[in-house]
């Protein structure tokens, strides 16, 4: 059954291309989720509009649970960081989840405690249910595919790090 999840984890271009390569992932959009204004342009939230570059994940359930999507993200970003991941640096590189259901709120708070007590160190995780998501302009989608030798700060062989 198809469900979806917004993840929040620095520039979108890699995050969309690393779950790009993650088995279950049907469909990943980019764009701009938990900001002031509606309808933000890249240019918006670059310049304080409050909005986190973020990839919208419609993932199958039957190929791959939530838990599992968590420690893909995991594995690419550090929580421990305030507004940045890799050398990207801003309140639009923060880390977040941005979920629909109940279901998916419990099952990511019990991974965030987790989280917390293995790390022994704060988790910076903007957690929130049903905000607006903006999708990006055209040229963000896909970035990656289209741009070869793009900036990226994902590791996109780390996918196979996670079983």
């Amino acid at each position: 059954m198809k469900q979806s999840i917004i993840l929040a984890g620095g520039c979108f271009w890699g995050v969309e291309a690393y779950f790009k390569l993650v088995d279950g992932v049907l469909d990943t959009t980019v764009g701009y989720i938990a900001g002031h204004t509606s309808n933000p342009s890249y240019e918006a939230v670059c310049s304080g509009s409050g909005h986190a570059e973020a990839v919208a994940i419609d993932y199958d359930e039957d190929t791959i649970d939530l838990k599992t999507l968590l420690e893909h993200f995991f594995n690419i970003v550090d929580p421990t960081l305030v507004n940045r991941q890799g050398p990207d640096i801003g309140v639009q590189y923060r880390t977040g989840i941005y979920n629909y259901t109940d279901t998916q709120k419990a099952i990511i708070d019990r991974y965030l405690d987790q989280l917390r007590a293995t790390l022994k160190k704060t988790v910076y995780v903007e957690l929130k249910t049903g905000e607006p998501f903006y999708e990006a302009e055209s040229y963000h989608q896909d970035y990656l595919d289209k741009n070869k030798n793009g900036y990226c700060h994902v590791n996109l062989n780390s996918v196979k790090n996670v079983k």
